[in-house]
């Protein structure tokens, strides 16, 4: 009787039980007490749900990082994951407060400002969702205009990873497309590879570009062959120099430059043992690009 019991309980007509992992990315850093605050509404909406980070030490103010973090991560994780990202410079403006739900299941809370430019490409749009904030917003927050990650994001996203609300509930429908940041595709370009540089692997100073394997195998290259690597910013030429194309970084001599595929299969630039960014000045974003070709 009790496991009869049991089993009408949770088969309800409407009754969402399923719970889902919720990621938090923010800019706030852990200096204080904001992401504790976010992890506490999330808390309260259900003691049970699974809370993790993704990063809150994001460079501030910067959306692209936070946009190349998630396309970084998202992936790994299962379908009904529930991404909350809060880097939001605009906060308490006319942008839109979205849910964006992908074509792989996985759902991405927060401002409609660019941060979704790469999840969207890379997993694709099933659906996007305006917030309703009359009904998905932390009781008796009305008055603050500048924690929406504690009082809209982290209620909402709580919500939709617990099962306590669906997607339909999360407010109304809008046309299936994101606001999407400015970079330059890769592409083979008069035999070379034209990629943006999207992120600087902070730690190590390693440069990664969006330059996929698949594009690179074009170039057919071998192990130990070398390459022309040309960067610049907004169109100036920051770096120009020939590196050997090696498995890792031990391949070649401590201090000296190297090609690789990083960990996500993309072609990066680096020092053995140094940093290539720093030593060379360079930076990540849509307007640092690199170009790759066979050495002369």
């Amino acid at each position: 009787m009790r496991k009869l019991l049991l089993f009408v309980f949770f088969s309800l007509p409407g009754l969402v039980c399923a719970q889902h992992a919720l990621v938090m990315q923010t800019d706030f850093g852990t200096k204080d007490g904001a992401v504790a605050a976010m992890k506490g509404i999330a808390f309260g909406v259900s003691p049970t749900l699974a809370i993790h980070d993704l990063s809150h030490e994001n460079t501030p103010f910067d959306i692209w990082e936070a946009a190349y973090r998630l396309k970084q991560t998202a992936e790994f994780w299962p379908a009904g994951t529930v991404f909350i990202s809060v880097v939001d410079p605009g906060v308490g403006t006319e942008r839109a407060s979205i849910v964006l739900q992908t074509k792989s299941g996985h759902f991405f809370v927060g401002p409609d400002n660019g941060t979704w430019t790469l999840v969207a490409e890379e997993l694709g749009i099933a659906a996007v969702r305006r917030v309703d904030e009359k009904l998905n917003r932390r009781a008796g927050s009305e008055k603050s205009y500048t924690f929406h990650g504690r009082d809209i994001y982290a209620f909402t996203g709580a919500r939709l990873a617990s099962g306590k609300i669906t997607y339909e509930q999360v407010g109304p429908l809008l046309e299936p497309k994101v606001v999407s940041l400015p970079y330059e595709r890769p592409a083979m370009k008069a035999g070379g590879l034209q990629g943006t540089i999207p992120q600087i692997d902070f730690h190590y100073g390693n440069v990664w570009t969006n330059i996929p394997d698949t594009l690179f195998n074009e170039l057919k290259p071998a192990f130990g062959d070398k390459f022309l690597v040309v960067i610049c910013h907004d169109g100036k030429e920051a770096y120009r120099g020939v590196m050997p194309y090696v498995r890792t970084f031990g391949d070649v001599p401590v201090g000296s430059p190297l090609l690789y595929l990083n960990s996500l299969l993309n072609v990066g630039c680096a020092l053995n043992r140094g940093s290539f960014s720093q030593q060379n000045g360079l930076s990540s974003g849509g307007g640092w690009t690199a170009r790759i070709e066979r050495a002369p």
